[in-house]
């Protein structure tokens, strides 16, 4: 949180200094990194895994239309937003992405993982440092809607570490690849909205990150039987 904090006030200055071709040329920077990243999560996932994650994605994205998850973080974004007094048209967005971006990889999963299962801390530590240098140019692209984003990434990586500590069980090498596999696809989806590539709607997808988890189980239940 303190790192993201510090780079996303470094952002918000830079942002003020940046003409409007450098944000739009470092805007497509982004976003075509993201889409790197979410590949390189996304081919972690084992062949015969594939069609848990297809239908983890189907799945999630139908319960979070049903639900209209998307609208209920939008409606949160903006109680924070008018609580606030801020006037920024990218803050929900920025928030948004900001947070799955920080907190949907292998390195948070994988860290939380093991600060809760081995009390390990230096793969997190790395994570922090990367995350700081990151929000700096998400900051000066999305402006203040970054910094508000370690609040979400405070509950998700530390509901990560205390259930991974209460459920050692669960954590297996095999859901981390397919927990990386469904993260690496959302990411992917963000980098395609960055560049404005279609609208991919991340916010109704994201309940795909824990169904994913229960049907590997079950899937792995079944394979030893």
């Amino acid at each position: 949180m303190t790192t993201v904090a510090v780079g996303s006030i470094i952002g918000l200055l830079l942002q003020k200094t940046f003409p409007e071709n450098i944000q739009h040329i470092v805007f497509q920077a982004i976003g075509l990194s993201t889409l790197l990243i979410g590949m390189k999560m996304a081919f972690k996932v084992e062949g015969n895994y594939l069609l848990v994650v297809i239908f983890s994605m189907i799945l999630g994205g139908i319960f979070g239309e049903l639900i209209g998850l998307k609208e209920i973080l939008t409606a949160l974004s903006e109680s924070v937003k008018h609580l606030f007094a801020i006037e920024d048209n990218l803050f929900t967005q920025g928030l948004i992405t900001s947070f799955l971006l920080f907190c949907v990889g292998s390195m948070t999963i994988v860290g939380a993982i093991e600060e809760g299962l081995e009390g390990k801390r230096a793969l997190l530590y790395i994570k922090s440092t990367l995350d700081g240098v990151s929000s700096i140019a998400f900051a000066s692209t999305y402006g203040i809607g970054v910094l508000f984003s370690i609040f979400p990434m405070l509950i998700f990586q530390g509901g990560m570490t205390i259930l991974a500590n209460k459920l050692q069980h669960l954590f297996t090498a095999t859901i981390i690849n397919q927990l990386n596999g469904v993260g690496g696809l959302l990411i992917i989806g963000i980098g395609i909205n960055l560049l404005h590539l279609g609208a991919v709607n991340i916010e109704n997808l994201l309940p795909a990150l824990v169904i994913v988890v229960v049907i590997t189980w079950f899937y792995d239940r079944l394979r030893m039987k």
